[in-house]
């Protein structure tokens, strides 16, 4: 993808804090308080990624897994060199 990234996140909704935990093998390990119906935990996992990466809610959707706690989210804006700096490259 030339214009951002995808990253595979595991979410863990209902969490007492949001925030993103660290890396889970080859995922994101993120937390929301937001719990998972109606799309909330989806709402509050886009907006802590654009938090994080410093780019508008709308550069950041789920692409994949919109019911399960495995996603792919895709950002716009970013390069992947970028998104490790941010949240790190190993486990």
């Amino acid at each position: 993808m030339a214009d951002g990234v995808r990253l595979e996140v595991k979410v863990v909704p209902g969490a007492s804090r949001t925030r993103v935990v660290g890396r889970l093998g080859g995922r994101l390990k993120l937390a929301v308080t937001a719990a998972p119906e109606d799309g909330k935990a989806n709402k509050a996992v886009c907006e802590l990624l654009a938090k994080v990466f410093g780019v508008a809610r709308r550069d950041v959707q789920i692409v994949a897994g919109q019911t399960q706690a495995l996603k792919m989210v895709e950002v716009i804006g970013i390069k992947m060199k970028d998104a490790e700096a941010v949240v790190g490259s190993g486990d």
